[in-house]
């Protein structure tokens, strides 16, 4: 198995609610660049994130991919959710990329290579990173790239 992990791209600092917060044009491009490390990938499945920064990164990055995989919006990718109970969510294989937050991203990283959050990965704004393993369960996947703006 593959997993991807993108932070979204810059966003507005200011709006009705966190959820509602946009990219700043900074942020697509941001993304723009981070999803050309993307191409040539054999990507099953975006899962992203309700936020409008996440959705509009997942976005761009299907774009730069030709318009495919489709993207399913899921609640547990906010920036306030529990990676362990993520684990559980996600797939058991396939190539799969997760469009999400920090601090999330980082602690999810930390779970699924060491078993444990106290070495979150530090992600910046459309920071990607690449782990694999047999499949994705808490302390069994490997880092092999991360890729920062």
């Amino acid at each position: 198995m593959k997993l991807w992990i993108l932070r979204h791209g810059e966003a507005e600092p200011h709006a009705r609610s966190d959820a509602q917060r946009n990219l700043t044009e900074h942020g697509r491009e941001q993304v723009r660049q981070a999803a050309a490390h993307l191409i040539g990938q054999s990507i099953d499945t975006i899962l992203v994130s309700p936020y409008v920064r996440a959705q509009q990164t997942a976005e761009i990055v299907r774009k730069v991919l030709g318009g495919t995989p489709a993207l399913k919006t899921v609640s547990w990718l906010t920036p306030e959710s529990d990676p362990a109970c993520a684990v559980g969510q996600l797939p058991d294989n396939g190539n799969v990329l997760l469009v999400s937050h920090q601090p999330f991203v980082a602690e999810l990283i930390s779970l699924l290579q060491y078993g444990h959050y106290r070495s979150p990965e530090p992600m910046q704004t459309a920071s990607l990173a690449q782990l694999e393993g047999d499949g994705a369960l808490a302390g069994c996947m490997h880092l092999r790239t991360v890729r920062h703006p």
